[in-house]
């Protein structure tokens, strides 16, 4: 009987989204007020948590169209609900809205120069993934359906989640706490949508995959304890910088020796390594941090075993003594397929058949994943690289940039998906 419904439900989607409202016009009058929200939120950057300024801005602009607005949600969090005319089922649409430690190096009239602290060093900060636009986009969402009430055949919960890159040390956040806390809740979430911004994908495009899309990420910490001497004279010490060496190797022996990469991906980094103070004294102890991302959880599961054993056994050998601590951020990022089968011909008819393409799946890592194991999601790449390009920036560094011209796409491709998806909820 499953199967029966959900062929119903694409053979009726597939006739019915041929058509679509027509809201060009509003796409086209809102284009420049996304790009100007999104340059304004790009040069005042806030880390995690910490989103004071961009709650307040999102917050003002959802009061002034009329929307049930809910602020401290996940601390800074903002959650918007847009009752149609009609009742029906909820969507919720969601955005991030933090920015990362990074300085940025674009030449850009709005490029950041704001600086914070973020794990006790001054760092610059700066929205080098996306979510600038994530958020300016969802803005233009609900502006263009605030102004057509008439065409929502339920309800529309716009979902703002902070510190979706992890809160501060020490404080709960992101997605999962937007969970605990009843995001999806009052009134209950029946689908949720989100996208994401792609500075390596042409502006136009839109990637997607069934099933598992993005990778399950962990963090880990390694502390190294050796034994303190002078630079001069190593041997009457235990190194620990030499220790977190050995480690640091060991560690991608696990990768390239002992993981079937032919299965699914896996990757183990050491992103910060911490130790000594002085140019000739052999330090007392090291630390290290880093990230552990996987599409399969029986890898998932071996890779954690494997790591301490050997960061133990490593140490040991070399005279000190080290531990390994795991912590879980995030799950991995699972598309329904029901929905995505569902939902694939409003896609296809807001950005061309030929301009939405699927994708393998990628390690990185979305918080989104939390929202999807509580119900049916939907989450999918925007073109965000200028055609014709050729060279990109990775997301996460100081060079990260995205072209204005995507973002329409996004308002366009959020905003039908909400229609079609309610428009045949029931």
């Amino acid at each position: 009987m499953k199967y029966v419904v959900v062929l119903a439900l694409g053979l009726f989607t597939t006739g019915l989204f041929a058509q679509g409202p027509n809201l060009e016009k509003d796409y086209a009058a809102i284009e420049d007020k996304v790009i100007e929200w999104r340059h304004d939120i790009h040069q005042n950057p806030e880390l995690g948590n910490r989103e004071f300024k961009t709650a307040e801005k999102i917050a003002k602009h959802l009061k002034s169209l009329g929307i049930e607005v809910q602020t401290g949600v996940a601390h800074t969090g903002v959650v918007g609900v847009l009752k149609g005319d009609k009742a029906g089922k909820v969507v919720a649409l969601r955005a991030d809205i933090d920015a990362l430690p990074v300085t940025e190096r674009n030449d850009l009239p709005f490029k950041s120069t704001v600086t914070s602290e973020f794990l006790g060093e001054k760092v610059g900060v700066m929205h080098a993934c996306g979510h600038d636009t994530h958020t300016a986009i969802l803005m233009g969402v609900a502006e263009v359906l605030s102004k057509n009430k008439d065409k929502i055949n339920g309800t529309v919960k716009f979902i703002f989640q902070p510190a979706e890159e992890g809160p501060p040390p020490g404080e709960e956040g992101g997605a999962l706490l937007m969970v605990k806390e009843g995001v999806l809740k009052s009134p209950d979430v029946d689908a949720i949508f989100g996208l994401h911004i792609n500075s390596q994908t042409p502006v136009g495009m839109i990637r997607y995959k069934s099933g598992g899309t993005m990778a399950a990420a962990q963090s880990f910490t390694i502390k190294v304890k050796g034994k303190q001497s002078h630079g001069s004279q190593p041997w009457s010490g235990v190194d620990p910088i030499l220790i977190s060496a050995k480690i640091i190797d060991g560690l991608q022996t696990i990768i390239s020796r002992e993981t079937e990469l032919t299965n699914e991906a896996a990757v183990i980094t050491v992103g910060k390594i911490k130790s000594g103070v002085r140019f000739n004294i052999i330090p007392e102890s090291a630390e290290m941090i880093g990230t552990i991302r996987t599409l399969d959880y029986d890898m998932k599961d071996k890779l954690n075993r494997r790591m301490v054993e050997m960061v133990e056994t490593i140490a040991k050998a070399y005279g000190g003594s080290a531990t390994c601590e795991i912590k879980d951020a995030t799950d991995i990022t699972y598309n329904d397929p029901a929905l995505v089968t569902r939902m694939l011909p409003t896609l296809q008819r807001v950005a061309g058949e030929t301009n939405v393409v699927t994708a393998k799946a990628i390690t990185g890592a979305e918080d989104f994943s939390y929202f999807q194991r509580d119900v049916p999601g939907f989450f999918f790449f925007l073109g965000g690289m200028t055609p014709g390009n050729t060279e990109s920036f990775p997301h996460h560094t100081p060079d990260f940039l995205i072209d204005d011209a995507g973002m329409q796409l996004g308002v366009k491709a959020m905003t039908e998906l909400t229609l079609d998806y309610l428009s045949n909820g029931q």
